[in-house]
């Protein structure tokens, strides 16, 4: 069934129209009529003015941030097409291209300023001006999904794409995990709070109330990151199981008819699914933060936890395996896997063989076919690990959900974590070493 959640994204932005028309009432008189909708060509003018009006920063911080709020507002009160030219009249007009650069680096090498003036003159106008949104109530969650739209049009936009790259040192900095808040999000959190998590919940869908409540039950717990200037906006969330012993099947974590188990009877953490919530952060890492500092304070919270890992997805791993069975055919076969298919396919020989029972419906539920593939996909299998954790488990059929079947062949993943060695590990894999346990170990060698 269904879950009749509201329009999350829409209370959204009416919540930031509603900031930007507070703060922005000062702002009118200077500004003139609003912009129309589809902003046509003889409203850039008028656009432009008020962009340069922000950028010379005249009469004092308060102005400043009503300036920029009304710029928000008008922005938010634009249709698709409006938004679009607004974008691009900014990555383009307001952007800092190449030559702009080597000019002010040689303008700078002729004079005695600072290095610091230097930094400021590279700086994009454009970026300069979204600066001074970290003032204006909302404003961070403005940039972000500013950053979010510019994403998505940087994809045919090379301009649109400068400006998203321009914009991540900032958002970097302001998103510094050290100004991030741990919050622990239980059945008793708010429902908007709620909704966000099944609308954000990006690798295991919640499909129900049932689901939903399953997951936040006493032998769960559903931690996220907040930034203070966004408190009711989660950044990444992460869930996890408390059980007895390393889980290898995905579906078992997420039966809701399961019994609860008893939390203090756990011995073991499994970090399940983990969601980033925000588009505008990509390529700003939270996860690996989110998940050692979970893992810290559940070992001080249930002392009786003693092992932390996750049951993970292998995205791409399907893709992988594909490509070396048309890439490399016969050849990625050993002569003992060769044999051991012939029992169950008459249709083709080597690589095509593994290729015929992979398309086959259900093939997964025929015990010979399974048997067959197992050892083939699971030694194909490739790991790619930065997160300081090592690799221990390789779980056969552990998510055969049409997800999960897409991804990776059905195939999970155990990473487990032991804090003390995280950060020795994160800088093994850096030096190009793969952290894993010897079971993982074997399947590498064949």
């Amino acid at each position: 069934m269904a879950l009749p959640f509201s329009n999350t994204a829409g209370r959204t932005l009416e919540r930031l129209r509603h900031a930007f028309v507070e703060t922005a009432r000062g702002a009118r008189q200077a500004v003139g009529t609003p912009l129309r909708p589809d902003l046509p060509d003889d409203d850039l003018p008028r656009l432009r003015n008020r962009i340069d009006a922000c950028l010379e920063g005249k009469g004092g911080e308060i102005a400043r941030r009503a300036r920029a709020a009304e710029l928000g507002q008008a922005y938010l009160s634009l249709s698709p097409a409006g938004r679009r030219k607004f974008l691009l009249t900014l990555a383009n007009d307001y952007g800092l291209p190449r030559d702009a650069a080597v000019a002010e680096v040689e303008r700078w090498r002729t004079t005695k300023e600072p290095p610091r003036a230097l930094v400021r003159a590279l700086e994009p106008p454009a970026v300069r001006l979204l600066r001074e949104f970290v003032g204006v109530p909302q404003g961070v969650k403005f940039v972000v999904d500013l950053r979010a739209e510019l994403l998505a049009l940087g994809k045919s936009d090379q301009a649109a794409r400068t400006l998203s790259e321009d914009l991540r040192p900032l958002l970097g900095a302001w998103f510094d995990v050290a100004f991030l808040d741990l919050v622990r999000i239980d059945w008793r959190a708010s429902a908007a709070l709620l909704e966000k998590l099944v609308a954000y919940e990006a690798v295991h869908a919640i499909r129900s109330w049932r689901d939903l409540k399953n997951r936040l039950d006493s032998d769960r717990r559903c931690f996220a990151f907040f930034h203070p200037r966004m408190p009711e906006e989660p950044l990444i969330f992460v869930e996890v199981a408390l059980v007895h012993g390393l889980a290898g099947d995905v579906r078992q974590l997420l039966d809701a008819k399961a019994e609860t188990s008893d939390p203090q009877a756990a011995n073991t953490a499994i970090f399940y699914s983990i969601s980033n919530c925000q588009q505008g952060l990509a390529g700003i890492s939270f996860g690996n933060y989110l998940i050692k500092r979970v893992a810290e304070q559940l070992a001080r919270d249930l002392p009786n936890i003693k092992d932390f890992a996750t049951l993970s997805p292998i995205p791409g791993l399907r893709r992988h395996i594909d490509d070396r069975l048309k890439g490399e055919g016969d050849e990625v076969l050993t002569q003992q896997e060769v044999a051991s298919l012939r029992p169950v396919t008459n249709a083709a020989e080597g690589a095509a063989a593994v290729r015929h029972l992979l398309d086959r419906p259900s093939w997964w539920e025929v015990p010979a076919v399974n048997k067959a593939l197992r050892p083939i996909l699971s030694r194909l299998a490739d790991f790619h690990l930065g997160n300081g954790a090592i690799v221990e488990r390789l779980n056969w059929l552990a998510d055969t959900s049409a997800n999960g079947l897409r991804q990776s062949y059905a195939m999970m993943v155990n990473y487990r974590y032991k804090l003390a060695d995280v950060d020795v590990n994160h800088e093994a894999y850096a030096g190009g070493r793969v952290v894993a346990s010897r079971e993982v170990r074997a399947l590498a060698r064949g």
